[in-house]
């Protein structure tokens, strides 16, 4: 449900217009090093301010309640919350009647029977990914140490917005038709070690396609050359091995091989649908005259929630290959 992992197991909680966003890791390792500077520069990547982001602000100081003790992992469940200051919970109060197409707020209502807390978007919101962010950053320590002197490099950026290379020409689109776009990120992981992920139903894989689906509005995920694999040849898709290290000629595999990691690029690539809170003009049922009617959503919302995804693309990478690190140990 709100939990992740087996050995490194990240637990989410909140709302977002609740009093806190929080997470709980458990099976972080004793004597980690960690302090608040480590958190800043993901936290800050993850925040809004460039154009295209909500306007809503709030500060993402993570507070240390447990598992931290003189900036060291004590080996305990690791908890760490994050104040909500910055909210306008009336422009949700306004709407309740109109479900947003294309948010959860419908099926959430049916789903806990009325009794979810819809502010803002409550517990479906990517507010949430906040505890997400600090749990990466965690996870990116324990893979940087690894290998000595290899740390795994995780690197996630945004290659196409509205159909757009140029991310700028295709915010603007929306900008001018005054509506919401997606946009299309590419993840790389290097240096990672060989041997990561099971045969089938933990396959490295799937643990990183499961993840990456619980960011909100992600639709769609690919891996090495993706679907332009159904249009080659097998000959043409194969990469052939050069060295016993595994060195391979190409990546088409993006870097895993039978759902286990093959010590080559780990290549992914997954899609951001448009934001399902625009300004542009509607029609919903309206639940409470029991028609469908005009309605526009009011509030601060992103322009395109892809702009704020990469750091938490690369959080959510971190915690599956942090886990998987941690049950390849665990067996040796």
């Amino acid at each position: 449900m709100n939990s992740f992992g087996r050995i490194f197991r990240v637990t989410v909680f909140g709302e977002s217009h609740g009093s806190f966003i929080g997470v709980n890791i458990d099976g972080c390792p004793p004597g980690l090093a960690l302090s608040t500077a480590d958190f800043e520069n993901d936290l800050a990547r993850r925040r809004p301010g460039a154009k295209g982001t909500t306007p809503r602000r709030e500060d993402d100081l993570p507070e240390f309640v447990s598992g931290i003790f003189r900036e060291k992992a004590t080996g305990a469940p690791l908890t760490i919350l994050f104040a909500n200051r910055n909210t306008r919970s009336e422009d949700y109060e306004k709407q309740r009647a109109f479900p947003r197409p294309g948010h959860a707020d419908f099926v959430a209502a049916k789903k806990f029977q009325g009794f979810e807390d819809y502010r803002g978007g409550g517990h479906f919101s990517a507010r949430v990914t906040v505890g997400i962010v600090a749990a990466g950053v965690i996870a990116k320590k324990i893979l940087a140490a690894a290998v000595p002197g290899k740390p795994v490099s995780i690197g996630s950026e945004i290659i196409e917005v509205g159909g757009e290379p140029d991310i700028e020409k295709g915010l603007q689109r929306a900008i001018d038709a005054k509506d919401s776009v997606g946009g299309i990120l590419e993840c790389r992981v290097t240096d990672l070690p060989m041997g990561l992920g099971e045969p089938f139903f933990d396959s490295a894989e799937s643990m990183i396609s499961h993840a990456i689906f619980a960011i909100p509005a992600v639709k769609g995920i690919e891996f090495g050359a993706g679907f332009k694999a159904a249009r080659m040849f097998g000959s043409e898709h194969n990469d052939a091995l050069l060295d016993a290290d595994g060195t391979t000629a190409t990546n088409h595999a993006g870097g895993i091989l039978g759902g286990i990691t093959n010590g080559n690029e780990l290549v992914f690539r997954l899609v951001i649908k448009p934001t399902s809170s625009t300004p542009k003009e509607q029609h919903t049922l309206n639940l409470e005259s029991g028609a469908v009617e005009p309605f526009s959503v009011r509030g601060r919302h992103d322009l395109c929630v892809a702009l704020r995804a990469p750091v938490i693309v690369e959080a959510m990478t971190a915690i599956v290959l942090a886990d998987l690190l941690l049950i390849e140990k665990a067996r040796k």
